[in-house]
């Protein structure tokens, strides 16, 4: 026995916290256009893209094999908190994933609209909406693994969160691929 359950279950606690928060978030963000011609603009099917990926992440069944930890007791509580870390790990870092590209796609529907200030698209738009898009796509690229894992460490780090026995991000790539895809 290392001592270290009660730390394990605090980092857990923390971590599903996050996910909670970041599922409020994106439950919240608008799916549909007030004007339905935008429907399939490239902003608002990311928003919706974005509607399923986190019900999906949300649905996504937990992975509940647990090795058998030799030691007693105590040795496999610590195995079992160490699956579930990973599992609420993950499924915060795929939040945050969501969550980030929904900021992206929101802030295209603003641009979007100041562009058009309350105007039909036409061809007087057509370089400024293009630029949108672009800027969108630029967005969405720059939200990576590597990126999110950094962030989310370094803020777990800045709130002062015990963080020693915290996944690496190739165990969470892992553990996303073991996952059935919405896509």
């Amino acid at each position: 026995m290392d001592g270290l359950n009660e730390y394990r279950t605090a980092r857990v606690a923390q971590v599903l916290s996050d996910f909670r928060t970041l599922q409020y978030y994106i439950a919240a963000a608008p799916v549909d256009p007030t004007n339905p011609d935008d429907y399939y603009t490239e902003g608002w099917a990311a928003l919706r893209q974005c509607a399923l990926d986190g019900q999906h992440i949300l649905n996504v069944s937990a992975d509940v094999t647990v090795p058998q930890a030799a030691g007693g007791e105590d040795e496999q509580a610590r195995a079992e908190l160490k699956q579930v870390l990973l599992d609420a790990y993950a499924r915060r870092h795929e939040a945050q994933k969501i969550y980030l590209r929904q900021a992206a796609a929101q802030s295209w529907v603003e641009n979007r609209e100041r562009v058009l200030q309350g105007q039909q698209p036409s061809s007087s738009h057509r370089r400024q909406l293009r630029a949108c898009d672009e800027q969108l796509r630029r967005e969405l690229q720059q939200i990576t693994d590597d990126t999110i894992y950094q962030q989310l460490r370094n803020s777990d780090a800045s709130m002062g969160r015990w963080t020693a026995e915290d996944p690496s991000l190739r165990a969470v790539q892992r553990w996303l691929r073991a996952r059935p895809q919405t896509t």
